[in-house]
C-alpha cells in the first residue's frame, strides 16, 4: 500500500506518442491497477476523492490527463479512437501489461475504444454514465446544462452530475468541497480543447448502419453503471451497452443522474469490488 491518497499523490510525467502525460498513482500495489478515464471538460482533479480513495483501498489507482487536457501536453484528438490510442500509449509507457479500465461519460466511450484497439491490455471494464457509438441522445439535457450560467460557475458540475432533488444537490455540494481540497490542481480544460472534445462527441454519436457491431468484439467482463435519469447520456444507453456487450451486467441507481456513483459511493464501491475481485 502506498502512503499517498487522492490529495497527496505527487503529479508525475511520462513521455509517449510525443506527449508528456501528467498522472498520479496511489493505492494498494501488487495487483492489476485500475486506470481512470475522465468526463468531458474533466481533468484528474475532477474525480470524487471518495471514489478514488475508496478504490485505492483494494488496488492501485492511476489518474491521468490525456493529450491536450489539464497538465498534459499535446492536442485533444478529434475522435475517441484517437484519444484511446493516446491512452494506450500512456498505459504502456508506465510498463503496465494488464489493467482494469474505468471510464466515466466520454471516458467510458474511450474505455470501449481502448478495449477494441488493445484487448490484451484490458482485464475488465467499468463503464459509468456512458453509451456506445451512435448513442441515443434524444432526451439529453447536455446542451442546456453546459450552456447555462451558474453562480458560482462551479455549480455547473452539480447540474451536470447530480439528480436535481434535494438529496442530489446536497451530495453535489459535498463533492465540490472535496474536489477543491487539493492545492496543486491540473489546469482547467481550455475552450479550444473542450470544443475538440465536443467534435469527438458528435462524431461518436453519428448514426450509421452497423454502428453497434463493434460491441460484439468486446468480450471483456463489463460492469455498466447508470443513474435512473441520466440527464447527460440518457439511461437507455446503459441498457444498449448491456444488451450488446457479450459479457456485461448493468446496475441502475435510484434518484441519480449522470454521476450515479458519486451519489451512491459506498454502494458503488461495494459493487465494483464484487465485480473486479471476482
Amino acid at each position: 500500500m502506498t502512503t499517498h491518497n487522492h490529495y497527496t499523490a505527487p503529479t508525475q510525467f511520462v513521455e509517449a506518442n510525443g506527449i508528456r502525460f501528467a498522472y498520479r498513482r496511489f493505492g494498494k500495489t501488487g495487483g492489476v491497477p485500475i486506470v481512470m478515464n475522465i468526463h468531458f471538460r474533466g481533468t484528474m482533479d475532477h474525480w470524487d476523492p471518495v471514489i478514488t480513495d475508496g478504490l485505492a483501498e483494494r488496488r492501485e489507482v492511476i489518474l491521468f490527463d490525456n493529450a491536450g487536457v489539464g497538465a498534459s501536453s499535446g492536442e485533444v484528438p478529434a475522435t475517441f479512437p484517437d484519444t484511446a490510442r493516446d491512452a494506450i500509449a500512456f498505459i504502456k509507457a508506465l510498463g503496465i501489461g494488464k489493467a482494469d479500465v474505468l471510464g466515466y461519460s466520454i471516458g467510458g466511450k474511450i474505455a470501449q475504444e481502448i478495449a477494441v484497439q488493445a484487448p490484451d491490455l484490458v482485464r475488465k471494464l467499468v463503464l459509468v454514465g456512458t453509451g456506445p457509438r451512435g448513442a441515443d441522445t434524444a432526451a439529453s439535457k447536455s446542451a442546456e446544462i453546459f450552456s447555462a450560467t451558474y453562480d458560482p460557475p462551479e455549480h455547473l458540475w452539480i447540474a451536470a452530475h447530480f439528480s436535481p432533488s434535494a438529496a442530489g444537490r446536497a451530495v453535489g455540494l459535498g463533492y465540490l468541497e472535496r474536489k477543491h481540497r487539493r492545492g496543486d490542481r491540473s489546469p482547467e480544460v481550455s475552450e479550444t480543447s473542450a470544443a475538440t472534445q465536443y467534435q469527438a462527441i458528435i462524431k461518436s454519436n453519428e448514426k450509421v448502419d452497423g454502428v453497434l457491431d463493434y460491441l460484439s468484439e468486446i468480450h471483456h467482463p463489463a460492469l455498466v453503471v447508470h443513474g435512473h435519469n441520466d440527464l447527460i447520456i440518457p439511461t437507455i444507453n446503459g441498457f444498449t451497452l448491456q444488451q450488446h456487450l457479450p459479457n456485461a451486467q448493468l446496475i441502475i441507481y435510484p434518484d441519480s443522474s449522470h454521476a450515479s456513483f458519486y451519489q451512491y459511493p459506498e454502494l458503488f464501491l461495494a459493487h465494483d469490488s464484487l465485480f473486479l475481485d471476482a
